[in-house]
């Protein structure tokens, strides 16, 4: 909107878009370091950067940075929130990580309501901070980081007051879904069990080379980016068991909206919804991956650049 203000309607969306893109990339540089100052994780210099490497050429980030529309735009923006909560999280202490953890997070929920799930791991890892464990402390930070959060849904279920006349409509009614989603739509309504086979397959299962018109739908998380993978061994970590199981959780319930939701995200290449949770499991493929060979992390990385260079180049023709 301040752009707009400034420079008129036609100001360029992809322009912003990518600017949006590459911050994130950035962004997830900082968090990987912030995370290994803090000791959390244990990663030479060579494997953070074949993390960033595969997030910015590997995952399905690359194939919203060159399209700016409304969608791809909301959700990087929303990923962007993410990163600086967890950042905060990582970077800071006492108070002050609370609170700003608490603020990007309240900015995450107002650019995507269910982003505001992901803050489960931080939140644990914030608790775990604590020491000595003392509650008047414990409590007041509790409320120092729900106090933006607080303002945030307010100024939300205003928002929805003031544009649709109900504090919990958030405007489905004007949303202008394709046809094909329309039977659906009138029969399940835009959150149902109904959708959760498809959304799974498409999302988990589904592998959309050779290049077809089915593979607007998505495509498969961890054949795709098969250095996610990693994240299943994360768990053989004793010192960090909690971590593993908050970071899960994190994913888990952020994606329970996805799997209930009607689309999977078409026109896309590969899960674009999952990219909501690809923080948590960012981290958590750094902790599993901190004892595997740097060659087999960059193949697997190399892999998945390849198959999203198929990908993008799909959208191109397809958008």
């Amino acid at each position: 909107m301040p752009f707009i203000a400034v420079f008129g309607v036609q100001f360029n969306d992809v322009g912003l878009t990518i600017f949006l893109a590459a911050l994130n990339v950035g962004l997830i540089a900082q968090l990987l370091r912030a995370a290994s100052q803090r000791e959390f994780l244990h990663l030479t210099k060579t494997q953070r950067c074949i993390l960033v490497l595969f997030f910015a050429l590997g995952t399905v980030h690359i194939t919203l940075a060159p399209f700016g529309r409304v969608w791809q735009t909301g959700q990087l923006m929303g990923f962007a929130c993410i990163i600086l909560a967890y950042w905060a999280a990582f970077s800071f202490k006492g108070g002050k990580a609370w609170f700003l953890t608490g603020l990007a997070l309240s900015a995450a929920m107002l650019t995507r309501n269910q982003l505001v799930l992901t803050g489960i791991f931080p939140a644990v890892y914030l608790l775990f901070q604590e020491k000595p464990w003392h509650w008047s402390p414990v409590i007041r930070n509790l409320a120092l980081a729900a106090l933006p959060l607080i303002a945030g849904l307010t100024f939300l279920l205003y928002y929805n007051q003031s544009r649709f006349g109900n504090p919990f409509d958030n405007g489905l009614a004007y949303h202008q879904m394709a046809d094909f989603f329309l039977a659906d739509y009138a029969k399940y309504g835009a959150f149902n069990l109904h959708y959760v086979p498809i959304n799974i397959y498409y999302q988990y299962i589904f592998y959309p080379l050779p290049l077809r018109s089915e593979s607007a739908m998505g495509g498969s998380l961890f054949l795709l980016s098969p250095l996610f993978i990693g994240a299943f061994t994360a768990f053989r970590k004793p010192r960090l068991a909690w971590a593993g199981w908050a970071l899960l959780s994190s994913i888990l319930v952020t994606n329970v909206p996805i799997l209930l939701l009607m689309g999977t995200g078409w026109v896309q290449y590969g899960p674009r919804y999952t990219l909501d949770f690809t923080v948590p499991l960012l981290l958590l493929t750094a902790l599993g991956i901190e004892k595997w060979k740097t060659s087999l992390s960059f193949v697997l990385t190399i892999s998945s650049i390849v198959q999203y260079w198929f990908g993008i180049k799909f959208l191109i023709s397809s958008l």
